[in-house]
């Protein structure tokens, strides 16, 4: 079924996205008592290198197919989508997800992720919450974990100021925007 959708996203102009690593209404009380999507969800590890390279293999090199990745196992980040994001021209990751979705957790997927990955081999932040009143508070918490994290490079002299500038557009709004072909 993912090859189909992959060979139709391409076929389609669209971007396939990748949301894995969730163990979907953990708790079955509270399940039973108020259904699905209530917050019982927890991460659970995956296997991408091994499961995702009959994909990778037949479309991550066609100059059409883009492919955005998602994981709420903060390990798998840098382990396994960090390196396939550096190597592969179509995948690119998709920003700190839910339980990372915080200070501390865009402060980490920075630190395990950019130096393997590339900055231009991550989608930014985007929000597909339901939780529509959140959005403005999630993206300015994005935007400013981000300038403190290229400030920390700004500061140790890793980027200059010029250079500085151009990654927070980039962080802020480019880099969706690019990744969502808008």
């Amino acid at each position: 079924m993912l090859m189909e959708m992959a060979r139709m996203s391409i076929e389609d102009g669209l971007v396939m996205q990748l949301h894995v690593g969730s163990f979907r209404n953990h708790n079955t009380v509270i399940f039973e008592r108020f259904g699905k999507d209530i917050g019982a969800d927890i991460p659970i590890a995956t296997d991408f290198t091994a499961a995702i390279r009959p994909l990778l293999t037949t479309y991550a090199n066609h100059p059409d197919y883009h492919l955005i990745l998602f994981n709420l196992d903060e390990t798998t980040y840098a382990r396994e989508l960090a390196p396939l994001a550096g190597h592969y021209p179509a995948v690119k990751l998709g920003p700190p997800w839910w339980f990372h979705d915080s200070v501390n957790g865009i402060r980490r997927y920075f630190d395990q992720v950019m130096e393997t990955a590339g900055l231009y081999n991550t989608a930014g932040f985007n929000d597909d919450t339901r939780a529509y009143l959140s959005i403005p508070a999630r993206h300015d918490v994005w935007r400013r974990a981000s300038a403190d994290w290229v400030a920390g490079l700004l500061v140790r002299g890793i980027v200059d100021e010029a250079d500085a500038q151009e990654m927070m557009r980039a962080l802020a709004y480019g880099l969706a925007k690019q990744a969502y072909n808008l």
